[in-house]
């Protein structure tokens, strides 16, 4: 089972059941909500480049899954959540958000349809706890059940345009036998679509194999049981050294999502950010015929003058961080004005400039618009540039 030190772990720091593997790999760790989990493993720019050119390994058991089951959880979760999730299909994915009432974002979640009767939703290991304590208050009025398996289930991601030849060379990862269509693993893995899943094996021990990532780069994420998680950890390394692949942590993670243009809870999102201030308000499906939590408000919307999300490109290696001061020329002054903050930033190790995303005032949100970001007492030029920065060549 997982080293963590109790099974919600709030008094002591958890650790995942890879960390002697993270640890023999000559691993720097942080402190991730209430986490111990690797940063890097040898630099932040070779992991990075190793995941854009070849494939990384990432760990994220400290991701939170959520699981209902029950006649009803279809609608339950469409009544708790932003999406029409008991449309999708058994193995089918779905990026959606638990909204509050008031229209802000508690977490963004990737739900799963593992059965008829059963789906997992699996949230950000700050919001563990608060996402389990929502669906279960939501959907009591439904014929579900609600279960918290995070302590049950480790996760590790493989990302890159090597993934997949990865995978397809790991020992002992083969077809569940019991599952539908045939028992050709590579030619059902290689025709597995983008936010869909393949119940797997590995050495006769069950896996969920999702084409999943948060990366902007082709790449799986497989759930399997903490006790078979470093026996898969190993073979995916063995498989995967000749072709590149590299252990990766989060630092490389937060450069990569950056580059893809995803939002990160606690940065972009958050309860005082509605979806359509972030460029999600596709997410919020208004047009399903049921009630749910946060409708009214999504139907009222933020206010005109909130601000809403871009991306900016700087020039020259100084990078904007989290929480630096975006300003323009106010035009009825004609003085400088604070019109945002920037919510992401980094040097930029595929486009080698600076990258952000930032929350501005809606009238300086248009491309190509010039502002002006205070980087540590010097105001320097950035532009409003369309998200993505980055977007991988479809192969």
């Amino acid at each position: 089972m997982t080293s963590q030190s109790t099974p919600n772990g709030t008094d002591a720091e958890r650790t995942s059941p890879l960390h002697d593997a993270h640890v023999a790999a000559g691993a720097s760790f942080t402190d991730f909500a209430g986490w111990q989990m690797p940063v890097r493993y040898s630099s932040d720019l070779a992991e990075h480049h190793a995941v854009r050119t070849a494939a990384g390994l990432f760990d994220l058991s400290h991701m939170g899954e959520i699981v209902l089951i029950g006649p009803e959880a279809g609608q339950a979760l469409d009544y708790a959540l932003a999406g029409r999730l008991s449309a999708l299909a058994v193995d089918q994915a779905k990026y959606s958000l638990l909204l509050s009432r008031s229209g802000g974002i508690v977490d963004d979640l990737v739900v799963y349809r593992t059965g008829d009767d059963r789906y997992m939703v699996v949230a950000n290991a700050s919001n563990r706890d608060a996402v389990a304590a929502e669906l279960r208050d939501r959907t009591a009025p439904f014929d579900v059940e609600v279960f918290d398996e995070s302590d049950d289930i480790a996760l590790i991601a493989v990302q890159g345009p090597a993934a997949l030849s990865v995978l397809l060379a790991t020992p002992g990862l083969s077809a569940d036998a019991g599952a539908i269509g045939g028992s050709d693993f590579g030619e059902r893995l290689s025709a597995l679509k983008y936010y869909w899943s393949l119940p797997a094996e590995f050495e006769t021990h069950p896996v969920l194999i999702a084409r999943t990532g948060y990366t902007g780069e082709d790449g799986f994420e497989l759930y399997v049981a903490p006790d078979n998680a470093r026996a898969l950890w190993d073979a995916l390394v063995e498989a995967g050294t000749e072709q590149g692949l590299v252990p990766a942590g989060l630092a490389s993670r937060d450069t990569l999502r950056l580059e893809a243009g995803m939002p990160l809870y606690g940065h972009e999102l958050g309860l005082d950010t509605m979806p359509a201030q972030a460029g999600l308000g596709r997410v919020v499906n208004l047009a399903k015929d049921t009630d749910f939590i946060g409708r009214a408000a999504s139907e009222g919307g933020p206010h005109p003058d909130a601000r809403v999300l871009v991306g900016l490109t700087g020039e020259g290696k100084r990078a904007a961080r989290a929480g630096y001061p975006v300003f323009a020329k106010d035009d009825v002054t004609g003085d400088d004005a604070e019109v945002g903050v920037v919510t992401s930033g980094a040097l930029s190790p595929t486009l080698g400039r600076p990258i952000a995303m930032a929350y501005v005032a809606p009238r300086f949100a248009r491309e190509n618009t010039l502002l002006q970001v205070d980087v540590r007492g010097t105001r320097l030029p950035f532009t409003v540039t369309a998200l993505p920065f980055y977007s991988r060549k479809k192969r």
